[in-house]
């Protein structure tokens, strides 16, 4: 394929606009005989979990993958034999009718790679594992010493490159957070810019080639990470006169709910700002019910697509991205980066704001106020014969009442928040605070001492109305939270457009961010409250959330609200478990050792827990964790603290129970309520 660049101005960026929808236009590749990139629509793609050398075991699994939406099927190959047996595969997928591009998924062999270039539609190469090396060495290299290392790569990876080039086979480089080689680690650190650096090597190499049917991912557990990745190496290709499509994924994003909204919370923010052409959920499930997640992600943007343009277009405001990254008048300090997480500067009202955790707000206004017994679904367990309240980790902070009064005492935790004029009459206002409209509260001249909210519209208020309406608000009061809602169709820029305004006066008000969802699954809620939500809170902004989800259960509103924070990483009320979704290389039962674990840890708050199958991604993955479970061997676990091995080849049935002791031995365990 001809190397055909599509010039972006992203005005010194990493997207075509943070104000309105719209996707960055990336070079076509075309993987079998579906294209990807460029007009296409978002690709949705997933992996087999089978052992490649059972080859009707892949094939069933293949086809129920591709009934269930997948358009690509990755197939892992970890050394020559698994590779050859992608003919084997691809022979009875074809003799049955699928027509399915399948991509051999490579790391430490660069044999298996060059065999299955031959066979697939599409090589996935590890740039960390292929022909570099992770042992966790912090290696001192000189500048030639790098080159000459770099040298070695390259002879090495070129006669995978010229295969692909004579076969018309595509390429994924795809660098992951944990399996970052001890050269890239020594030179840039565990960093986001190491991820790109890691891939863009790769890149440089294929160009070098005249080899540009490549498709690029920068994929991590940890979502800041990943997110600052992503836009850091779109910022660099376009540098370099690069706009190869994007391959989206929170690698080891676990299972379940949790799952489903940290790949939301990462994939999701992408998408916000028109990044991606292919998605890949992880999820330590089947890999057919990762499809319909991805897709439900992706069908988000098929109509705002449609309306504002798929493209490369040119922002009204050349210099909105500029604007971005000021330096407040009075601190000096930059306000805003997409490339690096800092909480956005706000002065506390009571636990609102400041350094305090973002706080949950949930609408009980419809709730049968008479039984104080539906708190338990926000996380306050009612004792009658007690008549107190038990606090679960995840208690709400506060209940939104709007009109009605509840016959019984709330617990004195919870902050009770009434529409201004209920809030008026009341005779008893302990704990209890008002709820103005923004013109109320200007009209008004009676306010409450401690907590007062106003609700905002971001669309309504402009960046006018911020300078002359909200300044008189901070100048007479210090007792104020926002709570910020939006109805413009690209509602997370509009929200985001809104904060970047507050910044730019250095107005450090705190801020509940608000979306209101109608008609909704639970499914979709959690997918949609984790992409809008999270996208914000991945960024800095939000020192609150408030998802108003009419006639869904308070206790899903509840969990998401802490799932978001959770996968955000601003908040931690549980247990986390980093745990892949399981491939061939697999050495024991995922799911079900999953669900063993957290049946016995998820009481663990704040401890992250690595589950790996393999030794892949491991260790290296497993750095953001606390204790890792690492399969090394048939029915032989090697057992982690962070990147430290603690016990090495511990038989299955006794591993459960030496993790516990380790996480004892640090003091680490509570017993379970």
């Amino acid at each position: 394929m001809e190397n055909i660049l599509v010039k972006h101005d992203l005005s010194g960026g990493y997207c075509n606009s943070l104000t309105q929808y719209s996707r960055y236009l990336t070079r076509e590749v075309n993987i079998g005989d579906i294209a990807l990139g460029g007009h296409n629509p978002i690709r949705i793609q997933s992996m087999t979990t089978t052992d490649t050398m059972d080859t009707i075991g892949t094939v069933e699994q293949t086809i129920r993958m591709v009934e269930s939406g997948c358009e690509y099927v990755r197939i892992t190959a970890p050394s020559i034999k698994e590779a050859e047996n992608l003919a084997n595969i691809k022979k009875e997928l074809r003799f049955r009718g699928y027509h399915v591009p399948l991509i051999a998924d490579i790391h430490f062999t660069p044999n298996a790679a060059e065999m299955a270039a031959r066979i697939v539609e599409k090589v996935r190469v590890n740039p960390g594992n292929y022909a570099d090396k992770k042992k966790f060495e912090n290696i001192e290299y000189t500048q030639d010493a790098y080159n000459a290392e770099l040298d070695r790569i390259y002879k090495k990876f070129i006669p995978l490159v010229k295969i692909c080039k004579e076969y018309g086979t595509a390429m994924r480089i795809g660098t992951n957070h944990g399996s970052l080689s001890d050269r890239i680690m020594s030179h840039y650190g565990d960093t986001p810019r190491g991820m790109v650096e890691s891939a863009m090597e790769f890149i440089r190499m294929c160009e070098d080639q005249n080899y540009y049917n490549l498709v690029i991912s920068m994929k991590a557990s940890n979502t800041q990470v990943m997110v600052q990745a992503y836009r850091l190496l779109v910022e660099t290709m376009a540098k370099e006169g690069m706009n190869y499509p994007l391959h989206l994924g929170v690698t080891e994003a676990g299972d379940g709910e949790d799952g489903r909204i940290k790949s939301a919370v990462g994939i999701g923010t992408l998408l916000e700002d028109g990044l991606g052409d292919t998605i890949r959920v992880s999820l330590t499930e089947d890999p057919e019910f990762e499809a319909p997640v991805a897709k439900a992600l992706a069908d988000r943007y098929v109509l705002r697509s449609q309306k504002s343009g798929v493209g490369s277009q040119k922002s009204e405001n050349a210099n909105e991205f500029e604007s971005i990254n000021l330096r407040t008048p009075d601190s000096g300090l930059r306000t805003y980066s997409p490339y690096s997480y800092s909480r956005r500067i706000t002065q506390p009202v009571q636990h609102i704001g400041g350094h305090h955790h973002p706080v949950v707000m949930i609408d009980v206004s419809k709730e049968n106020l008479k039984d104080p017994y539906f708190l338990s679904s926000v996380g306050y367990h009612y004792s009658a014969g007690l008549d107190k309240y038990n606090l679960a980790d995840q208690a709400c902070d506060l209940a939104y009442l709007g009109d009605n009064l509840p016959s019984f005492s709330f617990p004195g935790n919870l902050k009770q928040i009434y529409n201004y004029h209920t809030w008026l009459g009341l005779k008893d206002k302990n704990n209890c605070h008002p709820l103005f409209s923004f013109e109320e509260f200007n009209k008004t001249e009676i306010k409450d001492e401690l907590l007062n909210f106003v609700q905002i519209d971001a669309k309504q208020l402009t960046y006018l109305a911020i300078n002359q309406s909200t300044n008189s608000i901070i100048q007479q009061f210090n007792n104020v939270v926002l709570i910020l809602e939006t109805s413009a169709e690209h509602e997370m820029a509009e929200q985001r457009a809104f904060f970047v305004a507050l910044q730019e006066k250095n107005i450090q008000i705190p801020v509940i961010i608000k979306r209101t969802y109608k008609d909704l699954d639970a499914d979709h809620l959690m997918l949609y409250a984790a992409t809008d939500l999270g996208a914000l809170l991945t960024d800095g902004f939000g020192d609150g959330v408030w998802i108003d989800a009419a006639g869904l259960n308070l206790g899903l509103i509840n969990s998401t609200s802490f799932g978001v924070l959770q996968a955000t990483r601003t908040r931690i009320s549980k247990t986390e478990y980093i745990s892949c979704p399981s491939c061939g290389r697999t050495l024991f039962d995922l799911q079900e050792t999953t669900q063993l674990i957290r049946s016995r840890t998820d009481h663990l708050k704040g401890i992250k827990i690595g589950i790996m199958g393999c030794i892949v991604n491991g260790p290296g993955e497993m750095a953001d964790a606390d204790y890792g479970y690492v399969g090394t061997g048939p029915d032989k676990i090697t057992l982690y603290r962070g990147k430290e091995v603690v016990k090495k080849n511990v038989t299955t049935a006794y591993a459960l129970d030496e993790l516990i002791d380790i996480i004892k031995d640090d003091g680490n365990w509570v017993e379970k309520v």
